[in-house]
């Protein structure tokens, strides 16, 4: 099975979108040519969708991005772009006021040299948001069709039902972080109400089952990291039982550990897209492989419990 096969419709948000999205975080560190390289080689794996944030090289991953767009013989309506503002690591503060949200989406246009995104989403929380003011930047930006689709990311499910409370359109997609490693998405809910492991603290308000109630699309980040940029578990030799239990699935399978990694993401009920970073063709060929995958519930598990993960 191919991995357009597998292409899923984000509801009230983007149709017909691939369950991996390629990351473009590290683009800036590519010439143009092999940043075409990259996306053209993702897009023939089936991936359509393609992530950026203003932070992103201080913009220079949307720079490079549509510096190379023109070489892949793609047209702008056969990808989906999303991009992400909020982070202004220039005064090292985060910001969701109305001005800074037009500013940033005007600048993120411009870099990618498009008229419109597919989906903008707020990147963290600004803690000091109001939400009349969010509301009418999205308002703005949709009248002016410059974003046809909203979402978060890396939010809670009382600041998402705050922001819903003003904001009209849907909020579609949040973005957070998920791998075998940083489960802790998934942790709590099996170890809840227990006092011996610190699995059991609810880190996140249960955003996985609120999105799923909301019918809100998860995007899973560094699906292959320990911790954020501490780099991957496959391959890692503190990670032997994980990689013992990835390797047996991958020669079943035929395919890389990293794709089995991935598929243990994809293989969750919530329908989540998983985002891949990498900026090498073949690792991407290879991690696109997991629409191959086919784990069964005993597999799921056996990887969870290999990530030194126990059932109460």
């Amino acid at each position: 099975m191919s991995l357009k096969e597998k292409n899923i419709n984000i509801l009230n948000g983007p149709q017909n979108v691939s369950t991996i999205i390629q990351g473009c975080m590290r683009m800036p560190d590519l010439s143009k040519e092999d940043a075409a390289k990259v996306i053209r080689t993702a897009y023939d794996c089936g991936i359509n969708f393609f992530d950026h944030a203003t932070v992103y090289g201080a913009g220079e991953a949307e720079t490079r991005f549509s510096e190379a767009f023109p070489l892949t013989g793609l047209k702008r309506e056969d990808i989906i772009i999303q991009s992400k503002c909020g982070l202004a690591v220039e005064r090292n503060e985060f910001d969701w006021t109305k001005d800074y949200i037009i500013e940033s989406v005007d600048g993120i246009l411009k870099r990618l040299n498009i008229d419109y995104l597919d989906t903008l989403l707020l990147h963290r929380p600004d803690v000091l948001f109001e939400p009349e003011e969010v509301a009418s930047a999205f308002d703005e930006l949709e009248k002016q069709g410059k974003v046809r689709y909203f979402g978060v990311s890396n939010l809670v499910p009382m600041q998402i039902e705050l922001l819903k409370k003003y904001v009209k359109q849907p909020l579609v997609i949040n973005q957070v972080q998920l791998s075998l490693e940083q489960s802790q998405l998934i942790d709590q809910a099996l170890y809840m109400n227990n006092k011996t492991t610190e699995y059991s603290i609810n880190r996140d308000g249960n955003v996985l089952d609120y999105c799923r109630l909301n019918d809100i699309t998860i995007q899973a980040w560094s699906p292959l990291q320990i911790g954020m940029f501490d780099g991957t578990f496959v391959d890692n030799p503190d990670y032997p039982k994980l990689n013992e239990a990835l390797a047996k699935i991958a020669e079943r399978e035929g395919v890389s550990k990293s794709a089995v990694a991935v598929a243990w993401i994809l293989r969750h009920p919530a329908k989540m897209q998983a985002i891949i970073g990498s900026m090498n063709p073949e690792h991407i060929k290879d991690v696109c492989a997991a629409a191959d995958v086919n784990l069964s519930h005993h597999d799921w598990y056996e990887l969870y419990l290999a990530a030194d993960k126990f059932l109460p």
